[in-house]
């Protein structure tokens, strides 16, 4: 997909909205071969998960971003932090979310995600 954002950050906040969660030729261009996540329900799974659940969850779940910050850990490898707010079936829950981007010939790709679920009413 040629629009898609440069920066990890940018490309963070894209995977949050409906146009790319619902494309799986621009969710294929952000995630790369070997991704993996831990959702914040503990529960693993690989890039082709995300592929086929994604897409459908499109207008069922509303997510928000905030605090996002990037910081270089190895040459060619960043992590990006935020607070997420999601709200499926009218309740809301908020998270930690931390994910590592690879440099790749093709531009920014996410290797790893995770979630970890704050306590209701957390203000982190």
């Amino acid at each position: 997909m040629n629009n898609l954002p440069t920066s990890p950050i940018e490309r963070e906040q894209a995977l949050l909205t409906d146009a790319v969660r619902a494309s799986r030729e621009a969710l294929d261009a952000l995630l790369a071969d070997d991704f993996m996540e831990i959702a914040s329900t503990g529960v693993s799974f690989g890039k082709a998960a995300v592929l086929d659940r994604l897409p459908q969850e499109t207008g069922s779940v509303a997510l928000e971003g905030t605090g996002f910050t990037e910081r270089p850990v190895a040459d060619g490898v960043v992590v990006v932090t935020y607070r997420a707010t999601v709200v499926r079936n009218g309740l809301r829950t908020a998270s930690m979310r931390a994910s590592l981007w690879r440099r790749e010939p093709t531009g920014w790709r996410m290797v790893f995600h995770q979630g970890t679920r704050l306590p209701d009413g957390d203000t982190i």
